[in-house]
């Protein structure tokens, strides 16, 4: 491949940087840019109705500031800004943006779309590095850092004309900021700032693009402090950050930057936007939240929010994006299933023992970054078994979805009946499936087969047993004693010629209540094979002949 056409991006020389030693302690400001760079993206640009849509769910989920559209470069988003308003859509402690270029005409019509607005923030941006001054325009420094500073003059004059009342709000964005020499990226900001005059009361937001990532995080993080150190009325500047993911670290290079000094992130929800995307907002809440920061929106309903958004993108959500695709918090590897299961046993039994509700236990649980329950989704579907799936992910099945809590050398025997399965007919295997596999294998009639029983006992005495029995169809009475009903029930199946000798015997109540079924699972040897067999009925001494016979008839089939 031709790698010798493309340049090492050039490090910044900052060898105090102070980032690397810092710690995200808060959630920064958030601007959600979906209904402006993430809907010029879309193949299918969202309809009035998609755009209410995503509005409303920004605003529920808590972002405070909205960048709602580009109004002077099409009538739709003109019309859209303006029905928010004129509607009375925005609520109060809501901030919308809009984009300009900055030319004379194109500021006019954007501070034309806001008239009536009680709060809003017009942001201004023209390219300014290198190649784009070069190539694109054709135009030197200084008239680059012109256009910059007319441009602020300019929504200045047309918010004294239009917006009277406004609670007005500036951004600028020296867009291509990576690329910008760092110098002439502050001189222009300057520039614009001696325009807007920071001060008390009123801030400017100087927006810094990783428009195209083409640098490691670590650069970026660099330019974003450099950018902090030397900008003057740093007291008086938001300093925001916008990343695109070209290079697949668009988070990276968010995080990083609020560790350099950044004071709001502009991305959009599951990285909708240009080319490969802005960084995605959720990823960006979730990792905070995982840290135990409070991200400042509402992401307890993960499902609901992935549902909306791809409506109104009209773009499916990767099933392996983090935290909201399908298959996260899925594990098919079965030391990973055998990992989680014990995980969420030990959470459980932590919690218990600290007296504390399971969902408020401080979360600890192995691949799990965090509790699916926090994020809205159902353990139901942490664990799915396919053929490169192990006995723990099976166990865990057959105790979440049909309260089954298999002993260990059990759940050996029967994930390998789960595995031939999987391995002859490929895919995954359903709870629906694994019941009907479990229910074949361990509770199916066989030649033997329980029709009654009466125990009777005396103390310091063996328990007698009185069992009816079919064999082949036909029906038997057998006698037997032992210490207890299935010691009693062996004796009695040799009188018949059938030798059992258990092994291991544990049992548990599936539900609660007087007429709770209890399982009862037996180790048994028959016939020179070891067997385990499987009992459910509401009577713990059936359920548990019941196991026996399984077992019995497991090693005839077998045999």
């Amino acid at each position: 491949m031709p790698c010798h056409r493309y340049a090492a991006f050039r490090p910044v020389r900052l060898p105090d940087r102070t980032w690397p030693g810092k710690t995200i302690t808060a959630a920064p400001r958030w601007l959600s840019t979906d209904l402006r760079d993430g809907n010029q993206a879309l193949i299918d640009p969202m309809s009035p109705a998609r755009k209410r849509t995503m509005f409303d769910l920004l605003v529920r989920l808590g972002y405070k500031e909205i960048e709602v559209g580009f109004p002077s470069a099409s009538q739709a988003d003109f019309d859209f800004v303006r029905g928010l308003i004129t509607e009375d859509i925005i609520p109060g402690d809501v901030q919308i943006s809009v984009l300009t270029q900055a030319r004379d005409e194109l500021i006019e019509r954007t501070v034309q779309s806001l008239a009536g607005a009680p709060r809003a923030t017009v942001h201004l941006y023209n390219a300014t590095a290198p190649v784009f001054r070069r190539v694109v325009f054709g135009i030197g420094r200084e008239e680059c850092r012109d256009l910059a500073s007319d441009g602020a003059r300019s929504v200045m004059k047309y918010a004294e004309q239009y917006l009277p009342g406004c609670d007005f709000g500036f951004e600028y964005s020296p867009e291509i900021f990576m690329d910008t020499e760092l110098d002439y990226a502050a001189e222009v900001c300057e520039a614009v700032m001696d325009v807007w005059q920071p001060g008390p009361d009123r801030e400017i937001i100087l927006n810094l693009p990783c428009t195209v990532e083409r640098s490691t995080p670590n650069v970026y993080a660099d330019q974003i402090e450099w950018m902090s150190r030397n900008l003057s009325r740093r007291e008086h500047v938001c300093l925001s950050v916008h990343t695109h993911n070209d290079r697949g670290t668009a988070v990276a290079d968010a995080e990083l930057a609020v560790l350099a000094g950044a004071d709001r992130v502009e991305g959009c929800l599951f990285g909708n936007g240009e080319r490969t995307g802005n960084v995605c907002l959720v990823t960006l809440g979730l990792n905070l939240f995982s840290q135990g920061i409070d991200p400042m929106i509402d992401f307890s309903d993960i499902d609901e929010i992935r549902r909306t958004v791809e409506y109104c993108n009209q773009l499916p959500v990767h099933p392996r994006h983090p935290y909201a695709g399908d298959l996260v918090y899925t594990a098919f590897s079965g030391s990973h299933q055998d990992a989680i299961k014990k995980g969420f046993e030990a959470h459980a039994a932590a919690a218990a023992a600290s007296g504390a509700d399971v969902t408020q236990h401080p979360w600890e649980v192995p691949y799990l970054p965090i509790d699916p329950h926090d994020v809205g989704r159902t353990y139901e579907a942490v664990i799915r078994v396919n053929s490169q799936s192990g006995k723990g992910g099976v166990a865990f099945i057959m105790k979440a979805e049909h309260q089954m809590d298999l002993p260990r050398r059990l759940q050996i025997e029967f994930s390998r009946v789960v595995q031939a399965r999987t391995d002859a007919e490929g895919g995954e295997v359903t709870p629906a499936q694994m019941w009907e596999a479990f229910s074949a294998e361990y509770l199916r009639p066989g030649r033997v087969a329980l029709q009654a029983h009466h125990t009777s006992s005396v103390v310091a005495a063996k328990d007698a047993l009185t069992v009816e029995v079919s064999v082949d169809g036909a029906g038997r009475q057998i006698e037997g004693a032992g210490n207890g009903p299935i010691s009693a029930f062996c004796d009695a199946l040799g009188s018949v010629g059938i030798e059992v000798r258990v092994l291991d015997y544990t049992e548990h109540a599936m539900s609660a209540g007087s007429d709770a079924q209890a399982a009862a699972y037996v180790e048994c040897e028959v016939g020179g094979q070891t067997r385990w067999g499987v009992g459910v009925d509401t009577n713990t001494v059936t359920a548990s002949l019941k196991a026996v016979l399984s077992a019995v008839n497991r090693a005839g089939a077998s045999g």
